[in-house]
């Protein structure tokens, strides 16, 4: 069976330098993928490379079977990656929904605007609620709330999210992996999820790839991983505070 995406031996960075390096990752359809790791190991740079906004250096990325890499990110993104970029990429001076209709434009997403947003609205009230206002007034949470729900705006077959809790508080962090768990139960599309460490990722991962500098060094369930002390200590810091 094709993989919704395949990664061989990727190798990507900026300028001279090399942040990936041999990298290999396999996504099922349907599946969600976490990968972890340490801060300025190329978690981001690796769903950059996928998603065309660096190009590689060397390797092959896949989409269903379909060699992307090299491809210019609007060429990705039509073929059907979503990447909700760590930060969120917000127009600040645009309004919540002028903000979520950026995410209708990538090929023939256009057309099927009014019921995207229905559905974003439906799934996300707290944004319909803030939908006339400038992004620039919004809270951290309601920045990546409205950043998840611009993502859902078009039909997609790869969904990139990029550290959701990232300087979040923790109700703000409960509100943006609900509505993550509800996409992973409701969507076909597989999801390569990116954070720095366990804390949030026990109910939505299907694997944990575990990276240091630059390449995958462990992978495996979640229950396996949690269960490692070293892992655990590594990457949480205290095997006590390993989530249920």
């Amino acid at each position: 069976m094709t993989a919704a995406l395949a990664v061989r031996g990727l190798v990507a960075g900026y300028d001279r330098s090399v942040v990936i390096d041999g990298l290999d990752l396999e996504v099922g359809d349907g599946a969600t993928a976490v990968v972890i790791g340490p801060n300025g190991h190329g978690k981001t740079t690796l769903l950059r490379a996928v998603s065309g906004l660096i190009k590689p250096f060397r390797g092959e990325v896949e989409l269903a079977g379909e060699r992307i890499d090299g491809l210019a990110a609007e060429a990705i993104a039509r073929k059907g990656i979503v990447h909700v970029m760590q930060g969120d990429g917000l127009f600040v001076e645009m309004t919540v929904e002028e903000n979520l209709l950026m995410g209708a434009f990538p090929g023939g997403s256009w057309r099927g605007r009014r019921a995207a947003l229905k559905r974003v609205y439906s799934e996300l009230p707290a944004v319909e609620e803030r939908k006339a206002h400038k992004a620039r007034t919004l809270s951290g949470g309601e920045r990546r709330l409205v950043g998840l729900g611009r993502g859902m705006m078009r039909p997609g077959r790869l969904l990139l999210i990029d550290e959701p809790s990232l300087g979040l508080a923790p109700v703000a962090i409960d509100a943006v992996y609900a509505v993550i768990r509800r996409l992973r139960s409701e969507a076909s599309s597989a999801v390569v999820l990116i954070e720095e460490n366990f804390t949030h990722v026990g109910g939505v991962a299907d694997v944990v790839h575990i990276l240091e500098a630059g390449r995958i060094v462990r992978s495996g369930p979640y229950a396996e991983l949690a269960a490692d002390r070293t892992v655990v200590e590594t990457y949480l810091g205290s095997i006590a505070e390993v989530p249920s």
